[in-house]
């Protein structure tokens, strides 16, 4: 349930020795740094001292311009001059052109006339749907108005430019509570997006694992596959879908080696189906294994061929440099296999009227087991309906012996639709009274008064809630499960605190999960949930470094792996690393199309275009990017 969804702009300060006027803009530039430091002391003060938590930017809407923010207040007392405003610098994409050089001028493009104190702070308008107000700025001029564009911000005070600013865009979000599961028969969680391992993995009922390849070998015979399926133990599964990513090693022709790849995935897809009846779906993609070359080469004599173009190696790895490297080529052939799974049910094909009539009559003669195994069938029917009308159809004593089965049926109700919350909520609480010790009813009260809490469905004491959840050891919870519980206290929170701009609180919050999210097993999914919620409260740096060994392997999940590269494309002095190079190649074999709209406008769905004045980025987009 994501609850709100909004672009972060990162804000690029450009400092640099002005050396013209240009007063026929209606400001001027300061000639020297010292004119700098006198005239804009004020104003870089007061930006200094901006809370993080303050933020703006520039909306378009048609050829029309707007100066945005979320805190007018702090706005109008910096601008206190009639001279203090802003001014716009309409920036084109066409200037970055891979055949052009890229100017180093300190103004990129068309700067608008600047709009002063007085305008700009009596114009601000309340935004719909939004907590944010904007003022209008300006008009694209009518010869820009067909190209790619971006909008510096430039900051006057008392007519004087203080301060050039660039904008990046960074897709951030109020994080989602981490996925606490629900008891049913046993701890059972709803996200099944990513498994938390490069091996074995069943909490989502999904199995990931790595296949070597032999060297020129495209063909995988049952008996290949039969010890893996065996090891397994899929025979109380059928696998529904099958994910294959196919790696080569990088010497040879790239559609050789991507032909190659395709015959070795659809060989092991053909063996899989072998051994059983329902059909199974199948997603494929191949690509060339550069992330683990790259990475093995770089202690070893080779290590300077991580300067060249990927055109450049292969013409190097060829001959005697290609059997030296085999030792480490051998281990590029793989691979990574997901199955998505779905266990065989004896009551899969029965109508809900017939396996209704089944439940009733094993909860009439008290085979409560029986009953149970009937009620996930029905449960099943039900994730299809989203509905848990059904539900009322199971005739179950409120009595003892059926607690276990009570406490699905209301619990239930809360998986298929959050705003039944509340009447899970109630009929758990009486559950409660009947069972006072069952440690799965305990917990999915704990999990349905989170949404109550977050939602302000009901006014709920933080600190009784607190003392409740810490309670949940007593009833055997594991300390991992609490500290997960915790998290999810502090999100919500940090959420409140924002709202009601107590940012000290909120950042008490942010700190204890930082300190706190290490005590327990993050899924990739968790990861990426985890660094969008720290971007989403201005904590970059925490953001990255959470992300940073992650993004280092090839079985990264793609979403996580792309928003890394979100947060550190604006580092220039990351970027300029060759591990750097490696992760962004990482990101292309896996998605060139996403990786090349990285650079299209921050209006745009991408980060800029701006960061091709990145030499290092410029080289690896006009290599990957643009067609010869």
């Amino acid at each position: 349930m994501k609850i709100a969804q909004f672009s972060i702009l990162f804000i690029a300060l450009l400092f640099s020795n002005f050396t013209f006027s240009q007063n026929h803009l209606g400001f001027t530039l300061p000639t020297s740094n010292a004119e700098r430091t006198q005239k804009c002391t004020y104003f870089a003060n007061a930006f200094k001292q901006k809370p993080k938590e303050v933020q703006f930017s520039i909306v378009k809407e048609g050829n029309k311009l707007f100066f945005s923010t979320n805190d007018k207040n702090w706005f109008s007392n910096v601008f206190k001059n009639s001279g203090d405003g802003v001014a716009i610098d309409v920036v084109p994409k066409s200037i970055y052109n891979c055949d052009k050089e890229v100017s180093e001028s300190q103004i990129k493009g068309t700067v608008l006339p600047p709009v002063f104190a007085q305008k700009l702070i009596r114009g601000f308008k309340k935004t719909p749907r939004s907590n944010r107000v904007q003022t209008f700025i300006g008009t694209i001029p009518t010869n820009l108005k067909d190209e790619e564009l971006e909008f510096n911000i430039l900051f006057l005070n008392n007519k004087t430019l203080c301060r050039y600013q660039r904008i990046y865009n960074l897709k951030a979000y109020a994080w989602d509570l981490l996925d606490m599961g629900v008891y049913l028969d046993s701890l059972t969680y709803k996200n099944k997006k990513i498994t938390t391992s490069d091996r074995f993995e069943t909490k989502y009922k999904t199995l990931k694992f790595v296949i070597p390849f032999e060297k020129n070998k495209a063909v995988y015979s049952k008996e290949d596959i039969k010890p893996l399926y065996d090891s397994l133990k899929l025979t109380d599964f059928n696998i529904k879908k099958i994910h294959i990513k196919a790696y080569s090693s990088i010497e040879g022709s790239l559609k050789r080696n991507l032909e190659l790849q395709e015959k070795r995935a659809n060989s092991i897809a053909k063996s899989l189906q072998s051994f059983q009846k329902p059909n199974i779906v199948t997603e494929i993609s191949s690509s060339e294994n550069w992330v683990e070359f790259l990475n093995d080469i770089s202690n070893t004599k080779y290590k300077d061929l991580k300067k060249l173009s990927k055109k450049e190696i292969k013409q190097k790895v060829v001959g005697a440099t290609s059997k030296d490297l085999e030792k480490y080529l051998k281990n590029h052939r793989k691979a990574v296999v997901i199955l998505d799974l779905d266990k065989k049910d004896r009551y899969k094909d029965m109508s809900k009227e017939k396996l209704v009539e089944i439940f009733n009559d094993f909860v009439l003669k008290g085979f409560v087991d029986k009953a149970l195994v009937v009620q996930n069938s029905i449960f099943d029917k039900l994730k299809e309906e989203k509905s848990p009308d059904l539900l009322n159809k199971l005739n179950v004593p409120k009595q003892l012996k059926f607690s276990p089965i009570l406490n699905k049926n209301s619990i239930i109700k809360y998986v298929l639709d959050l705003s039944y919350a509340k009447i899970a909520y109630a009929e758990l609480k009486k559950l409660e009274k009947i069972d006072p010790k069952n440690k799965g009813i305990k917990y999915n009260i704990v999990v349905v008064k989170f949404i109550i809490w977050r939602n302000n469905w009901e006014k709920i004491n933080e600190t009784d809630f607190k003392k409740q959840i810490l309670a949940l050891k007593n009833y055997g919870i594991t300390k991992n499960l609490i500290d997960r519980m915790l998290v999810n206290f502090h999100i919500v929170k940090a959420e409140k605190n924002m709202r009601e701009r107590k940012y000290e609180a909120k950042d008490e919050s942010i700190e204890f999960i930082i300190d706190t999210y290490e005590n327990f097993n993050l899924s990739n999914f968790d990861y990426l949930s985890l660094a969008q919620f720290l971007a989403y409260y201005a904590n970059t740096d925490e953001a990255t470094e959470l992300l940073d060994e992650k993004v280092r392997t090839i079985t990264v999940d793609e979403d996580l792996l792309y928003y890394y590269l979100n947060l550190t494309l604006i580092d220039s002095y990351a970027v300029e690393t060759q591990n750097y190079r490696t992760i962004m190649l990482n990101a292309i074999e896996m998605n060139k199309e996403r990786f090349c709209k990285l650079f299209n406008s921050s209006l745009n769905k991408g980060v800029t275009f701006q960061l091709l004045e990145n030499k290092y980025l410029r080289a690896t987009y006009c290599e990957n990017c643009v067609k010869e």
